[in-house]
């Protein structure tokens, strides 16, 4: 194990006892465990302590991945990446997986809020452990869920958080967000699209 998953697994025991402990005390104590994961993670990552305390420490329950959904659609041979405004890198259209949505409905509304697509998901083609595939390493989990799906209507709309969308084939792919998709994922994509006996991947 590296430092990072150390920090990330005691995170999530100071998280669960203090989800769980009803003994005054021991809440002191898990309370100072997860400063302490806090205060390591930015001496790894060189992040101010208030960042990491934002991402690392607010959540209360039993700690869980979050999830994001990945849209791959495709126009004969092309497959739709849309342009992030923050770093001018490409990506499938998708994020975090809201409140009251489900794994299909959350694919749809990303295509339509970052693409301008109304579309149709038709097919899983993978649940991936993103600290497997995607860099930098985060410090809490997240499932990647590829979702292969059919455009039914619409064009791309300005909106807050990409700047532009197009097609691309495998040979000609711009540079993408690798934080979100790597080229790996984006060819796996592709097979999946053309084999019609594709078999869900999962970690």
């Amino acid at each position: 194990m590296t430092w990072i998953d150390w920090v990330v697994e005691l995170q999530a025991i100071a998280q669960a006892g203090l989800h769980y402990t009803k003994d005054i005390y021991d809440v002191e104590r898990f309370r100072r465990i997860r400063e302490i994961t806090a205060e390591m993670m930015s001496k790894i990552s060189d992040a101010p302590i208030e960042t990491v305390k934002d991402l690392f420490c607010n959540e209360t329950g039993y700690q869980t991945p979050k999830m994001d959904t990945r849209a791959a659609i495709f126009k004969g041979d092309k497959i739709l990446l849309v342009k992030e405004k923050s770093t001018n890198t490409w990506s499938l259209p998708g994020g975090w997986v809201d409140v009251n949505e489900s794994v299909k409905s959350n694919t749809i509304k990303e295509v339509k809020e970052e693409a301008g697509y109304d579309v149709a998901a038709i097919k899983l083609i993978a649940v991936q452990d993103r600290n497997k595939h995607n860099k930098p390493k985060y410090a809490y989990g997240i499932c990647k869920i590829f979702v292969l799906c059919n455009i039914i209507s619409g064009k791309f709309m300005t909106n807050t958080e990409t700047s532009g969308s197009d097609f691309f084939n495998i040979e000609e792919l711009p540079e993408l967000a690798n934080e979100k998709n790597t080229i790996e994922q984006i060819h796996m994509c592709f097979k999946a699209y053309h084999d019609d006996n594709w078999v869900v991947q999962f970690d």
